[in-house]
């Protein structure tokens, strides 16, 4: 059964149950308190012939029963009403010795069951629906004990709780039907909020977190939506934040796949140049130190990739690095690929320290530089410079290439945006690189900023923190042509 008709039912029941008991109760506490004061006139009727009785024996006090019984028929008592009140004076066995009128009941039935001295009363219903009050009471006499009996009708009592038993079941039909509009107002009240939260649930399950339902009041159904509505909260970001390791698992894989690509390509350049000609042992120790260095440096950058994009790390220690040798592996590392492309590398870099976790920075040059290689499809020069300025240094890759629209700057550093999708994707490109060097060098407390003009090429600019061994200081400036 469902809830509302739970409530309805039972706020009848209840209703019912209670108006009927309660009814029944006062009722009856009427009918008692009415046969009290009848029972009160009865032992005042008594007491009344007792007294008359009384007074004859004052006059003659040897009277035997037979005497006084013979002589109470001309005693007459009347109410105050002008009703006669009619008596019988009967012996021990409830035979019937003399009396004023008739009593339309038995003596025996009453006497044989009064204690000695004491008087009583009993109801009495006859066969034809009348209803008496049978009062006795004991008077000793020289030779034995006559009782005193009178009787008087209560029939009116008894018709009179009839009735209201009657009217007041006519009352509690119409008032169960009254209670009965309003528990469905009511119910249907209560189970409104409930039916929100059941609507509201079923939609989560369908996977529409943000449901939330009204709160109205501070009853317990309204704690309760309130409750729902923290519950829902905590669901949606738990699903957000499972997402959002999800995208970081799939982010993590983009930008793995996209970082090893560079260094896998001068580890194969590198071979490919010791494979396919003759080289001097400088050329094979220098060629052996690049593919060496590039192993090294992608089995550091797959587990650094991990703790930035997988596990969300924002503490990698940092170090002050020589800017000037820093960048000048750098270039080394890029070479081969810039070659092939028919593209030539102009290093400037002065002697100034930056802070700095060198794997992580050279990842950020080495895909702007990759970045200025695909948009230098006819080859020609870049720069990769570095430089002091105030507080810090700074690190820029300026090309020659086709140049970024002004309204397609400030989405370049997006995840997965593409200038010119189908280029990058046939050069292999998932939109990720400009993003992930944009939260490295945020890492590094530091900042990206990007100049292009269309047709003219694209200027690059990250600023860092200068070291504590040695401030950014104005050397010489050196040039490496690749």
């Amino acid at each position: 059964m469902k809830l509302f008709w739970k409530l309805f039912c039972s706020m009848v029941l209840i209703t019912a149950l209670a108006c009927s008991a309660g009814g029944y109760a006062l009722i009856n506490a009427q009918f008692r308190s009415s046969l009290d004061r009848e029972v009160a006139a009865l032992y005042e009727e008594n007491d009344l012939l007792r007294f008359a009785l009384a007074q004859e024996l004052a006059f003659n006090p040897l009277y035997t029963r037979k005497e006084l019984a013979k002589a109470a028929g001309g005693i007459t008592i009347t109410t105050g009403r002008g009703r006669t009140v009619s008596f019988r004076l009967s012996d021990e066995e409830g035979a019937a010795l003399g009396g004023s009128g008739a009593l339309p009941v038995e003596a025996a039935d009453l006497t044989s069951q009064l204690p000695n001295g004491q008087r009583g009363w009993v109801m009495n219903a006859l066969a034809d629906g009348r209803f008496y009050l049978h009062a006795a009471s004991p008077l000793a006499l020289e030779d034995g004990i006559l009782y005193l009996e009178n009787c008087r009708e209560v029939s009116e009592l008894f018709r009179s709780r009839s009735e209201q038993y009657q009217s007041f079941f006519s009352l509690m039909l119409a008032l169960t039907g009254a209670v009965g509009l309003l528990s469905l107002a009511v119910a249907a009240m209560l189970a409104r909020p409930l039916a929100r939260l059941s609507a509201a649930a079923r939609r989560m399950a369908e996977g529409e977190l943000s449901q939330r339902v009204r709160v109205d009041g501070d009853d317990e159904i309204a704690q309760l939506s309130a409750d729902f509505n923290v519950m829902a909260l905590r669901i949606q970001r738990q699903v957000a934040e499972l997402k959002a390791a999800q995208r970081r698992q799939e982010d993590f894989i983009a930008s793995f796949a996209h970082e090893i690509k560079t260094p896998l390509t001068s580890i194969i350049g590198y071979a490919d140049l010791l494979r396919s000609r003759p080289a001097s042992a400088e050329q094979v120790r220098e060629s052996a130190g690049y593919i060496f260095g590039e192993g090294r440096r992608l089995e550091a950058l797959s587990r650094k990739l991990l703790d930035l994009i997988v596990l969300g790390r924002q503490d990698f220690p940092l170090r002050p690095v020589p800017l000037d040798v820093f960048l000048t592996r750098v270039a080394g590392a890029m070479e081969p690929p810039l070659q092939q492309a028919g593209i030539r590398l102009t290093v400037r870099a002065e002697p100034v320290t930056a802070l700095m976790e060198p794997d992580l920075m050279e990842s950020v040059c080495v895909n702007l530089l990759d970045n200025a290689r695909k948009a230098m499809e006819q080859g020609g020069e870049v720069l990769l410079e570095g430089f002091p300025e105030e507080g810090g240094c700074r690190i820029q890759v300026a090309d020659q290439g086709k140049g970024i629209p002004a309204e397609e700057l400030e989405r370049v550093t997006e995840a997965f945006y593409m200038v010119d999708k189908s280029r990058a994707r046939a050069q292999g490109g998932a939109g990720l690189g400009l993003a992930l060097c944009s939260r490295i060098v945020e890492l590094h407390g530091g900042r990206l900023e990007i100049e292009s003009e269309p047709g003219r090429g694209t200027r690059v600019r990250v600023h860092l923190k200068g070291g504590e061994e040695s401030p950014c200081e104005t050397g010489k400036t050196g040039s490496s042509p690749s």
